[in-house]
C-alpha cells in the first residue's frame, strides 16, 4: 500500500486552485451559498426607479402629442353629441377641467386598481381586455420563435467557436448574411417562395379566415400552420447574431489558463465544452437576450403587419394612428414591464451562474 508523497498532493492542490480561479463553474464557497442580498436590493431599487420613470413618460408623451382620442374619435363617430364628448374627455382621464398635475395623480391611482382605461378605437373596451386578445399571438410567436433562434444560436456558436478553424466556421458568414437582410424582405420572400409559388403555408393571418379562436386540435394546427412561415424567418433572420456572438466569446474563452489545465487534467471534452467554456462565455448573451425580451413585445410591428397577424406590435401601431391614448400607453406599460422583468430575470440568472457576483455582493 502506497501513499501519495506531500509534494504531489500540493501539486495537484495547485492544479486544482488554477482551475477554479477565473471560472464561474465553482461556487464562492464550499458548503453553503452566499446570497447577495445587497445586489439584490440596489437592483431592485433601480429598477422601481426605472419603472416609475418609465410611467411618467408614459404619461407626459401621449399629451404632448397633436390632438387627441376624442377628436380622432368624433371624426370616427359624426353623431356624438358635444355633452357626450365632455363625458368621453371626463372619462378618459383628459378633461381639460382638471390640471396636468390632478391627471397624473388620477392615472397612478386607475394603475393601482389595476384600470388601464378604455379604448377609443375598439369600441370603448377596456385596454386590459384589449390587451389580453393581442398580447397572446405575439408571445406565442415572436417569443417563441426568439428563444428557440437564442437557444440554437447560442449552442451552435459555441460548438462552432470549440471547433476553430473547421468547417464549421462557414455557418458564421452564411448566418450573419441573412441577419444583414431587412426583415420584411427576408418576410416577402419567404412569401413569394413558399406561401405564393410553393403553397406551403398561408401567407397571412393566424387561422384561417371565418374561424374564431377555440381550444381544438383543428384550430390548434391552423395556428401552427399560420405561424410556422413568420417564426421560421425570425429564427433565421435573428440566429446570426446570436451565434456570432456566442462564437466570439468562445475564442476569447478557450484561451484561458482553467481550460488549458482542465484539458491538461484529462477532462473530457465535452465537460470542458459545456461546463466551463460555454457556462462563461454565455454569460454576455444572457445579458442580450434580456434586452431583446422588449422587442418581442413592442418589436414586432413590421413581421406583424407583413403576415397580416394579430399582435401587440400591429395594436400599437393603429392605437399611435387613431391617438388613442389609453391604448397607447396600456401598450408601452406592457413593454416597460416586460423589459424591467426580463433584466431582473438575467441578473439573477446571471449571478447564479457567476459567483462572483456573489463573492462581491454578499
Amino acid at each position: 500500500m502506497t501513499t501519495a508523497s506531500p509534494e504531489l498532493g500540493q501539486f495537484e492542490q495547485q492544479d486544482r486552485d488554477a482551475l477554479e480561479v477565473g471560472t464561474t463553474a465553482t461556487t464562492a464557497e464550499k458548503g453553503r451559498v452566499l446570497v447577495p442580498w445587497r445586489f439584490f436590493a440596489g437592483r431592485a431599487g433601480f429598477y422601481l426607479f426605472t419603472l416609475w420613470a418609465a410611467i411618467t413618460i408614459n404619461f407626459f408623451l401621449p399629451r404632448f402629442m397633436k390632438g387627441d382620442a376624442v377628436s380622432s374619435y368624433l371624426a370616427r363617430n359624426r353623431n356624438i353629441s358635444p355633452e357626450a364628448a365632455d363625458s368621453l374627455r371626463i372619462l378618459l382621464g383628459i378633461d381639460t377641467d382638471k390640471s396636468i398635475w390632478q391627471q397624473y395623480i388620477d392615472y397612478w391611482a386607475m394603475l393601482f386598481r389595476g384600470d388601464l382605461g378604455i379604448s377609443t378605437l375598439h369600441g370603448l373596451r377596456p385596454v386590459a381586455e384589449v390587451l389580453s386578445s393581442a398580447l397572446p399571438w405575439t408571445l406565442g410567436l415572436v417569443g417563441l420563435a426568439t428563444i428557440i433562434s437564442f437557444a440554437l444560436g447560442t449552442v451552435g456558436g459555441a460548438i462552432v467557436g470549440w471547433k476553430r478553424g473547421s468547417r464549421l466556421d462557414a455557418l458564421i458568414p452564411i448566418t450573419t448574411f441573412f441577419n444583414t437582410i431587412p426583415y420584411f424582405w427576408l418576410g416577402l420572400i419567404a412569401i413569394a417562395i413558399f406561401s405564393s409559388t410553393l403553397k406551403w403555408f398561408p401567407s397571412s393571418h393566424a387561422y384561417g379566415k371565418g374561424q374564431s379562436p377555440e381550444w381544438s386540435l383543428d384550430f390548434i394546427g391552423q395556428v401552427i400552420t399560420h405561424g410556422t412561415l413568420p417564426a421560421v424567418t425570425i429564427i433565421i433572420a435573428s440566429l446570426g447574431g446570436w451565434m456570432l456572438g456566442m462564437r466570439n466569446m468562445m475564442l476569447t474563452v478557450l484561451d484561458e489558463d482553467y481550460i488549458t489545465v482542465a484539458q491538461a487534467k484529462g477532462m473530457p471534452n465535452r465537460r470542458v465544452l459545456w461546463a466551463y467554456a460555454a457556462r462563461n462565455a454565455v454569460l454576455p448573451q444572457v445579458q442580450s437576450f434580456a434586452l431583446s425580451i422588449g422587442f418581442i413585445v413592442g418589436g414586432t410591428i413590421v413581421m406583424e403587419m407583413v403576415f397580416s397577424y394579430p399582435g401587440v406590435g400591429k395594436l400599437l401601431l393603429d392605437a399611435t394612428n387613431a391617438k388613442d391614448f389609453a391604448l397607447m400607453q396600456g401598450v408601452f406599460l406592457v413593454i416597460t414591464l416586460s423589459v424591467l422583468v426580463a433584466n431582473i430575470l438575467a441578473d439573477i440568472v446571471y449571478a447564479y451562474l457567476d459567483p462572483r457576483t456573489r463573492q462581491t455582493e454578499a
